[in-house]
């Protein structure tokens, strides 16, 4: 049974009646489409972790081949060809996705229709891992880039990390446009220089420039000639991190201008083949100059260095990479939010997650986000290393899913062509599938098991959020029509210390909201409290505002608990009886006289709310430098 939080419907209104034309709705909708992005803008705010990806993907690669030395390293094309081949499928397995689920989602939403609900919840599990750690990653990357640049900010690092954390999610609690459009100029830039990169490489006959690797040790396996299918397939699991990010485009669809589902096609399609293109040419240009990964020096910079030599190229496309690794969590910034809302619409996650703000961003999904990528840092304590080898298991599992599912979507809608189209999602399920299973296996002593362990848990306690809303649900009989409301007798209670313009002003207020009104003053048993319970009593007989004055004796002081109790007797005594508790409280003008208040009003309230059923009413006297 579904809990809604959203808006009001319209049910009041009477059939077949023509409404206006409805001008104001028509304008907040331009408001809100305003906000949202365009193909372009969505490459960049979307792309950003596919695209950092080509930063480490093929330097994954490179790593495994290594160990079968310089004969390995002659593999590098055939899986890079191997991945581009898997890009494809998945590119064109999500831009169906797309048009079929345009609320977005991705794998969850495939899942949630073909496979069932505890799949979907695993699909989601993993995307969320996913894209927890895509930050995490993204900074700590783009920080040791920047480390390495200046050593001397390397005892700084974590800082540095949080840092760009707090501002990637400034940027985007304004909004995904205004973070798009941040991040087009360090897209383009990164995009061109490695496009560039390739282009000059290839009319290169030899590397110009060797001295960013000058010095550092090799990595490269020795005596190794042959190339066996287990380091082929450990070489193709580990770069296909690169693929990360390709399904970001699918779980963000609402997030574009409308037409929502084709712009963002022509976003996927436009992101497959710049992926596509710079993953092979990096791996041509490492076989035309029979690049060898050495300690300390990403292949990235090997490359820029032999096909530009070490001048201010070199370091363009170093800074370029740099700043795109370190906003590159923006990809997740504009994907997780959606899909929380997703889950939270479900009823799987918190409904405060599907409410938006004002410039159309999920908040509260931006900010918890943050929050849990902000404690993977410090548990890293800014190290890449300890979190890449978490980083692609979400994602695979994700991409193996929603294939599955889009091939039973074919097999059910079967339109013309079907056959074809669910032997390529179920080729690209068989693909990612092995991936998860050999990069889990491969890495699972590294940090694996930590993701093993994560996606139960998680979907457990979906499970457990989503019971909680069912057993809402049916504790309010949602779904039901209720009984017709009747009048029930009210009484009121205004918890009093003294007399002043505000008690006045409380009992004015509970007169007119009660049937009976009690005035409750709790006293101690202290002299000095007996003479100010004498003096309110006396003074409230001369005053004689038609409302009795309650005297609760409380031997230990307490506050909170006299009232409460009070308030269960006068259930007891009065079991049809609507009991409210109104609280009048000062406000002041400034927000710094606040912290001069003694509180008395929080502490009643929260007693009475712990131990009753009450209607708790706190009425505010606000205290103005004008009050007269």
């Amino acid at each position: 049974m579904a809990i809604h939080t959203g808006e009001p419907t319209a049910a009041g209104q009477g059939a077949g009646q023509e409404e206006p034309p409805d001008t104001g709705a028509r304008d907040a909708s331009g408001a809100g489409e305003r906000h949202k992005l365009t193909a372009l803008q969505g490459l960049a705010a979307l792309s950003l972790d596919a695209m950092a990806s080509v930063a480490y993907g093929p330097e994954s690669i490179v790593l495994v081949l290594a160990a079968a030395g310089a004969y390995g390293l002659g593999f590098t094309l055939p899986v890079t060809l191997a991945m581009a081949a898997l890009l494809a499928v998945l590119v064109a397995s999500y831009r169906q996705v797309i048009a079929a689920f345009p609320d977005g989602g991705g794998s969850y939403a495939v899942a949630k229709r073909h496979l069932g609900r505890r799949t979907s919840l695993v699909a989601a599990a993993s995307l969320i891992l996913d894209y927890v750690l895509n930050v995490a990653v993204s900074v700590t990357a783009g920080v040791a880039a920047l480390t390495s640049a200046f050593p001397e900010l390397y005892a700084e690092r974590v800082w540095i990390c949080l840092g760009v954390l707090v501002l990637v999610t400034a940027v985007n609690l304004r909004g995904v446009v205004d973070s798009a459009k941040a991040f087009l100029v360090p897209t383009a830039v990164f995009v061109g220089s490695i496009l560039a990169m390739i282009t000059v490489g290839l009319f290169r006959d030899g590397p110009v420039s060797t001295e960013s690797a000058a010095g550092h040790a090799s990595a490269l396996g020795e005596g190794a000639t042959t190339v066996g299918a287990l380091l082929l397939l450990k070489a193709f699991a580990a770069g296909c991190s690169a693929l990360t990010g390709v399904e970001a485009v699918a779980n963000a669809v609402p997030s574009f201008r409308a037409p929502a589902a084709r712009r963002a096609q022509r976003t996927e399609v436009a992101l497959g083949a710049l992926l596509g293109v710079m993953l092979l040419g990096l791996s041509i240009l490492i076989g035309r100059f029979h690049l060898q990964p050495v300690e300390g020096v990403t292949v990235l910079a090997q490359l820029a260095d032999a096909s530009f030599g070490h001048n201010a190229a070199f370091y363009v496309v170093q800074f370029a990479t740099m700043v795109l690794l370190a906003l590159a969590a923006n990809t997740s910034f504009g994907g997780l939010p959606v899909l929380m809302s997703l889950l939270a619409r479900d009823n799987y996650l918190p409904h405060l997650f599907a409410l938006k703000a004002d410039r159309q961003v999920h908040r509260h999904g931006v900010l918890a986000l943050a929050a849990v990528s902000a404690a993977l840092l410090l548990f890293s304590g800014g190290e890449t290393n300890t979190l890449v080898p978490l980083f692609a298991i979400g994602v695979f599992v994700g991409f193996t899913i929603c294939q599955v599912g889009m091939v039973r979507h074919w097999s059910l809608e079967r339109p013309k062509g079907w056959q074809a189209k669910a032997a390529l999602n179920g080729f690209g399920a068989l693909l990612t599938g092995v991936s998860a299973v050999v990069v889990t296996a491969t890495k699972f002593t590294e940090g694996a098991w930590l993701i093993v362990v994560a996606l139960p848990l998680l979907v457990l306690a979906f499970e457990r959020v989503h019971r909680a809303y069912r057993q809402i649900g049916e504790r309010l009989e949602l779904g039901r029509v209720p009984q017709v409301p009747h009048r029930s007798r009210s009484l009121v209670v205004v918890p009093v210390s003294g007399l002043s313009l505000l008690t006045c002003r409380a009992l004015t207020a509970a007169r007119s909201l009660g049937d009976e009104v009690l005035a409750v003053t709790v006293t101690h048993s202290a002299p000095e409290d007996r003479q100010a319970a004498e003096a309110l009593r006396r003074d409230w007989e001369l005053w004689n505002p038609g409302v009795e004055l309650v005297e609760l004796s409380s031997p230990s002081r307490s506050l909170g608990r006299p009232v409460s109790g009070y308030v269960r007797d006068l259930t007891r005594e009065h079991p049809g009886a609507q009991v409210t508790v109104l609280i009048p409280e000062t406000e002041p003008d400034r927000l710094w006289q606040r912290i001069l208040q003694n509180q008395r009003g929080a502490v009643v309230a929260h007693a009475v709310r712990r131990d009753t059923d009450a209607v708790i009413c706190r009425l505010r006297f606000r205290i103005t430098a004008d009050a007269r």
